[in-house]
């Protein structure tokens, strides 16, 4: 079965970056799991391979990805959901500490597991919207400004078409590279309405989260 979240709603439940995540994914085999995720065209679709204890694999519609943040924070809120709350994923990059916080779930791990990301700060808000397409010369680029500075509340724009992914609707792994890059907690307002929060946290790992939705469940053959 396949199940469709939105991870990093907004307050109201509105946004989210869709993701799907097949519970059962060790009954996927390996070399088949590339051409799901690309049929599915999510940003991102998780197999899971071993719910008690967290393992796990991220694909892309072109690449499969060592750490996500999305997935992660998604597959944990799910697992958790269906009466398997682990303490820990386990992604190829490592292990992600899990915690929940009332309706909340983030994840934490070492930023520099996470794809590289270029950042461009722009002056306002408003040329964040105004923007037509991804800035030319980057590969994986999130075009930010402060809302409120001193509230540490920004306004985001991510492409990843390093990734297969021409714009994205929430993006925890660079809001992973962000915090990092930035030092504060911050509270990101990225895509059509989602909301990401991060901050830093000890041993040079950061963490990332926010509220996730079911969208539904579905057979897939």
């Amino acid at each position: 079965m396949l199940h469709v979240l939105r991870v990093f709603c907004a307050e109201d439940g509105r946004g989210g970056n869709h993701l799907g995540v097949f519970l059962d994914g060790e009954v996927v085999p390996e070399e088949e799991r590339q051409a799901v995720a690309n049929q599915l065209g999510f940003a991102e679709t998780v197999f899971v391979e071993d719910a008690t204890c967290g393992a796990l694999r991220i694909f892309t519609p072109t690449v499969e990805l060592p750490l996500a943040g999305h997935p992660l924070v998604g597959t944990a809120w799910l697992l958790r959901e269906q009466g398997t709350e682990a303490p820990s994923l386990r992604p190829p990059a490592g292990e992600v500490g899990v915690r929940f916080e009332g309706e909340m779930t983030f994840v934490s791990a070492n930023p520099d597991w996470a794809p590289p990301f270029d950042f461009v700060q722009v002056d306002s808000p408003d040329e964040v919207d105004a923007l037509a397409a991804q800035p030319e010369g980057y590969g994986n680029v999130g075009v930010w400004s402060w809302l409120d500075e001193d509230a540490g509340r920004i306004r985001e724009r991510v492409f990843a078409a390093a990734e297969g992914v021409p714009e994205d609707e929430a993006t925890g792994a660079a809001a992973m590279r962000l915090v990092a890059q930035l030092g504060r907690p911050i509270e990101i307002r990225q895509g059509r309405g989602s909301v990401i929060y991060a901050r830093p946290i000890d041993d040079n790992r950061v963490e990332v989260g926010g509220r996730v939705a079911l969208e539904e469940v579905r057979p897939y053959p």
